[in-house]
């Protein structure tokens, strides 16, 4: 690309979140033309941080998020490697832009999956996954995804299916790979490192993570909400801190023994502009899932209309809420004529609606409509227990919000006594001992 794809400036630069990462690819293209007669004579010796091709001025440079200056970049190319790391799109966004006046830019991702769950990647390998499973729409024509992992983790245990994950296996030392594997596998840490890395699954590494990408991915139902209408449902809202997420849920139980959630999300514009991620962010309203209130906090009230105009549309028999920060709506919403009940946030009171919640999460009976806002909130949430064992839900970080699910969880008390399990027709059959000898 610097030197054969006839374009003059071309600068080709390798990524990475560091830039000793970003180095590695550059120092093996560097070794390369060091080692070849014919690229030694085009691009003579490779300094220390750049590839020239003088008849072109076009050169290869690495370059990572935490370089000092990535403004007045001109990219032709760029290889991005290893993007499972990256928890900003910063960097991604200035190699974008910087491909204005270039006549035929590239971009390539290079990467194994991760523990970074909330980052780029994870919004760009459901894209792919999106793009493959519906061609026919012609979702993405202008990107070529290439996705090669297992299935699932299951298939770990069949090293017959490791070619899946591993194309290039025939070059690879395999009887030291089957060897590894084994004794790896005996390790919780060691193992997760195999299927994130080696099999391309992404993974928590947290033992305690309240559930795995998969089981989340298992809940992909949707329904029309218009089929809702006058149903009963159950609201509950986290205010947490009003200068950041702010949520609310309706949690209808269906006949089926399923729940479907309804949430919204505020943010208010200050929390935005500070936000490293605010692509996702702008991908969560367009969809609807939230909105950027203006200022720098979200007024309650926003809180109180959206559960207003809902229960114009819907039956809300109740709002459960958190005491905490959540008097002053609660008031509103009494006086709006709802029925009101609080959640204490404890082991014992939260434990109970939590593991139900997961129980209907590993049968795949949450409904959610595939809400990408909802499925990262899922992600984010950790598992506490008590010495008792009693279950409490925790964020993975700072940075990764449970808003949503804090919500939930709240209506969840509540829907968990009104689900029913789904029954046949009642119709009873007879037979007699001639119709059961005859059979």
């Amino acid at each position: 690309m610097v030197a054969y794809d006839d374009e003059q400036g071309a600068n080709v630069y390798v990524l990475a979140n560091a830039r000793d990462q970003a180095s590695l690819l550059f120092d093996k293209a560097a070794e390369m033309v060091k080692q070849s007669p014919a690229l030694f004579k085009k691009f003579g010796k490779p300094k220390r941080s750049s590839i020239n091709y003088a008849p072109a001025f076009s050169k290869m440079e690495p370059r990572a998020s935490d370089s000092r200056k990535l403004d007045g970049l001109n990219t032709h190319f760029g290889i991005f490697d290893e993007i499972h790391e990256f928890t900003n799109y910063n960097l991604i966004n200035v190699i974008k832009k910087s491909r204005g006046t270039r006549k035929q830019p590239l971009i390539v991702y290079i990467t194994t999956a991760g523990y970074v769950l909330d980052g780029p990647l994870m919004s760009y390998f459901e894209q792919g996954v999106d793009c493959l499973e519906h061609l026919e729409d012609d979702i993405d024509e202008r990107t070529f995804y290439y996705l090669a992992k297992l299935d699932s983790a299951e298939e770990a245990d069949d090293p017959r299916l490791w070619i899946k994950a591993n194309p290039n296996i025939c070059l690879m030392n395999f009887v030291g790979m089957l060897d590894d594997y084994v004794k790896d596998k005996k390790d919780p840490k060691e193992y997760a490192d195999w299927i994130t890395k080696q099999f391309n699954l992404f993974s928590d590494i947290d033992e305690l993570s309240f559930v795995d990408m998969p089981t989340i991915k298992r809940n992909n139902k949707t329904i029309d909400i218009e089929t809702l209408k006058g149903k009963k449902c159950v609201g509950g809202f986290d205010l947490s801190e009003t200068e950041d997420f702010t949520a609310a849920v309706l949690e209808f139980p269906l006949e089926t023994g399923e729940v479907f959630i309804l949430q919204h999300t505020w943010i208010p514009q200050a929390r935005f502009d500070r936000d490293n991620n605010q692509e996702r962010i702008k991908a969560w309203e367009k969809v609807g899932d939230l909105t950027i209130i203006p200022g720098d906090y979200v007024n309650y009230e926003y809180v109180l209309n959206w559960f207003v105009e809902n229960s114009k549309i819907y039956d809300i028999v109740k709002i459960n809420y958190d005491k905490a920060k959540a008097l002053r709506l609660n008031k509103e919403l009494e006086n709006a004529g709802f029925e009101t009940n609080e959640i204490r946030q404890g082991f014992l009171s939260l434990g109970g609606p939590m593991q139900n919640f997961k129980e209907m999460l590993l049968d795949g009976k949450v409904i959610f409509n595939n809400s990408k806002l909802y499925r990262w909130y899922l992600s984010n949430v950790k598992l506490v227990m008590d010495r008792n064992s009693n279950w409490m839900p925790s964020k993975q970080s700072k940075s990764r919000k449970i808003d949503g699910f804090a919500a939930s969880l709240n209506s969840h008390a509540e829907v968990l006594n009104m689900l029913v399990n789904p029954v046949g027709t009642g119709k009873v059959t007879y037979y007699s001992i001639s119709d059961l000898m005859n059979m």
